[in-house]
């Protein structure tokens, strides 16, 4: 493990870390309440090389791992195992980065109920990280979600016409700072097939290390 914090921020997010080879099914408290939006986060797993971590509801530990003896068909049927079959399953590439890219700050930090912002900026009960442009719309935004007092993940968004001028980047790793600043570490997740999140991720010093994240819980 490179950084403490992220030892820490994982088996606190979890409930365990880390594992020997292969996949260990384990129960968490934290998965039957609500997480940083208010919404559930029923099943989260991270894999670091040939040992994933899956966390679930205690209830829906047995039932999991017996689940997790035919690993084919593990993803499609993970949501109705911890009683959602409705829910999704995402598949991501979990970054994470102790030495953001010095990239010159961009973004300023304001209140998530300020006036123009998009509705998933709105979703944040703390300070969200804007820019703006000079008659004060809304160009590209970074909210942080505190998971654990260890592990805050960032995520980031850019308005279509807003694109290509490195506002991502710049604010992902002015936003890193500032948690790592407050003692945690940041993370980053992105769908392995969103090459422009991971584009954004890489120049702003979360590089890909070959980690996974997969679970049910909203988008």
């Amino acid at each position: 493990m490179r950084d403490r914090r992220l030892h820490l921020h994982l088996a606190t997010w979890l409930g365990q870390w880390p594992a020997a080879a292969g996949l260990h099914v384990v129960g968490s408290w934290r998965r039957s309440r609500p997480a940083w939006d208010g919404r559930l986060r029923p099943a989260i797993a991270v894999t670091a090389g040939a040992s994933t971590v899956l966390s679930v509801p205690p209830d829906r530990v047995a039932a999991v791992r017996e689940l997790a003896r035919r690993p084919d068909r593990l993803l499609p049927a993970l949501p109705a195992a911890v009683g959602l079959a409705g829910w999704a399953v995402h598949d991501d590439v979990f970054r994470w980065s102790v030495a953001p890219a010095p990239l010159p700050d961009v973004g300023e930090w304001v209140p998530p109920t300020t006036v123009g912002l998009p509705a998933w900026l709105r979703l944040f009960d703390r300070p969200v990280l804007v820019v703006r442009d000079d008659r004060g719309r809304y160009q590209a935004g970074v909210g942080i979600k505190m998971h654990d007092r260890f592990g805050h993940e960032l995520a980031v968004g850019t308005v279509p016409a807003a694109r290509g001028r490195g506002l991502a980047r710049r604010l992902v790793a002015q936003a890193a700072r500032r948690v790592l600043d407050d003692g945690a570490v940041p993370t980053y997740l992105h769908d392995r097939g969103n090459t422009a999140s991971a584009r954004v991720a890489e120049a702003a010093g979360f590089a890909d290390r070959g980690w996974r994240s997969f679970g049910v819980y909203p988008s």
